[in-house]
């Protein structure tokens, strides 16, 4: 193995990214195989927070740290900026002014002054911190294929041992790695099932501190949601807002639902002036792979020689990619993973 072509991954998200880029570094490059592009889904539209322990209570502990440890280390690997920093976490509940008015606390962060009232820090730059997404997804690919790996176009329509269909063909591999995220149920394979959560953002054209903020809050007409917010270098992303809507086809079929977006844009303007004066730069929904358990799917699938699954990883991908990509690439490898206890995310857990 690690001869190109040898290995196949399917999906272009910043899962299957960070396995390409983790095998590459190990001398395996691979072929990346995706049907639009690169960071064609909730890689390319997510939030990229990340955050150190907030999984300690669950088995997903143990791969959030190591991934942040990770993350951390990247910049020096990656030769890419792509947004890494530091943030500083905050807890807030607040309403629109038409709800009930509230003076915001003297100790808010400056830029929170709409009718807001912080709560507490609940990271520090020690604990949380951010990439842009797409970014951070294109920067793992570039150096994977500067490391031998390569990407192409291709729909996905069967996996087997040793094939993986793509428009029509079969592509023949020693390792096939399926990581389409709520699209890997289309790969036709025994696995968990995997679910799509939809789910709204924007970004808008402000700049503010290096903060990050989780609130609840009520909207005019009395609906509570729970925004987020997020300061990135050169803009600032907001979220929050899950739909029902059920999985389309491809990622290039998922709509934008107007209505969620500007709900978004009436709670940032509701946690700030300067938010309220900034201009909506992108409308955009995605959907994030989910599993009955709330737990990733990673690892060898059952009783099907030399396909690996990863996928299932909830709001967290962003952040274990870094460690899932080590983990897979030690099971191809190494012949399983050594690096991270992998039993809790085995493919032959019970549905």
């Amino acid at each position: 193995m690690g001869r190109p072509g040898d290995i196949v991954i399917l999906g272009a998200g910043v899962i299957g990214a960070a396995v390409a880029q983790a095998l590459a570094r190990r001398g395996a490059p691979s072929t990346i195989v995706d049907r639009i592009g690169i960071a064609p889904g909730a890689s390319g539209k997510g939030g990229g927070f990340l955050a150190q322990a907030w999984n300690d209570t669950t088995p997903v502990g143990p791969l959030a740290r190591r991934s942040f440890d990770l993350h951390r280390e990247l910049p020096e690997t990656l030769d890419a900026d792509y947004g890494y920093r530091p943030l500083e976490t905050f807890q807030a509940v607040g309403a629109d002014p038409e709800v009930g008015a509230r003076v915001a606390p003297d100790d808010n962060p400056d830029w929170l002054d709409g009718n807001i009232a912080v709560h507490g820090a609940i990271g520090t730059t020690e604990t949380t911190a951010q990439v842009h997404p797409r970014l951070f997804t294109e920067a793992l690919i570039a150096d994977a294929t500067a490391h031998g790996a390569s990407v192409r176009t291709g729909t996905v329509s069967a996996v087997t041992g040793g094939h993986a269909e793509i428009d029509g063909e079969k592509n023949p591999a020693d390792a096939i790695v399926v990581a389409m995220g709520p699209w890997s149920a289309l790969a036709g394979l025994p696995l968990p099932p995997v679910f799509g959560l939809k789910g709204s953002s924007i970004t808008l054209d402000a700049s503010i501190p290096a903060h990050a903020v989780f609130s609840e809050f009520i909207t005019a007409d009395g609906r509570r949601i729970s925004p987020e917010i997020y300061s990135r270098p050169d803009e600032v992303y907001v979220c929050g807002v899950p739909s029902a809507d059920p999985l389309p086809a491809s990622p290039a079929d998922v709509e934008v639902d107007d209505a969620d977006c500007e709900l978004l844009r009436a709670a940032a303007a509701g946690h700030s002036s300067a938010l309220a004066e900034a201009p909506v730069t992108v409308r955009q929904a995605c959907f994030r792979s989910v599993t009955r358990d709330g737990l990733p799917v990673i690892g060898p699938v059952p009783d099907v020689e030399g396909v690996w699954i990863a996928t299932g990883h909830g709001p967290w991908g962003i952040l274990n990619a870094p460690a899932t990509g080590e983990m897979v690439a030690e099971m191809i490898l190494d012949g399983g993973a050594h690096t991270l206890d992998a039993a809790p995310f085995s493919a032959a857990r019970p549905a």
